[in-house]
């Protein structure tokens, strides 16, 4: 009787590319150069991706390439939470003190605002235009491939 096994790696699953973007505007706003830029038509998801794990809720817009069979995706890396301080919740002298805390979805990549997510099967996409195109967006600092292998929390991705 042969015997198979069925590796881990079979299952892992890298088809697309992950772009990581800085800059200092908002989703919306970044959103809307990426359409003028890129020709593209991202639009908001009806719903924030919501990670138990990741702490927070991340916006994210979305548009479905249907010509070239692609999914884009623009993902917020940050989120900003208010949460109760811990140090006075249950203390002799209760106060309601408020404490700002900030969530990474790819901790990997604290510095880095925005991800940019393609989803292709058949890799037809010029990444280099792409990010050549995204550079010359004025408000843009810097933007480059992200190599999705080296991550740790690359599950945090998978919401589709």
């Amino acid at each position: 009787m042969a015997v198979h096994k069925l590796l881990v790696d079979d299952f892992d699953n890298d088809d697309y590319l992950l772009l990581a973007i800085h800059c200092a505007i908002d989703d919306y706003r970044l959103a809307y150069l990426l359409n003028q830029y890129l020709s593209i038509n991202l639009k908001r998801y009806v719903h924030d991706l919501d990670f138990e794990q990741a702490s927070g809720f991340y916006s994210i817009y979305q548009w479905e390439d249907l010509i070239n069979q692609a999914s884009w995706n623009l993902i917020s890396n940050i989120c900003i939470k208010e949460e109760d301080d811990k140090a006075v919740v249950g203390s002799l002298f209760e106060s309601s003190s408020k404490v700002i805390k900030k969530y990474n979805l790819i901790p990997e990549h604290k510095a880095v605002k925005y991800f940019l997510k393609i989803v292709n099967d058949d890799f037809k996409v010029n990444i280099k235009q792409i990010i050549s195109e995204i550079q010359r967006i004025p408000q843009v600092v810097t933007v480059y491939d992200v190599n999705i292998k080296h991550l740790k929390s690359k599950n945090n991705l998978i919401f589709n």
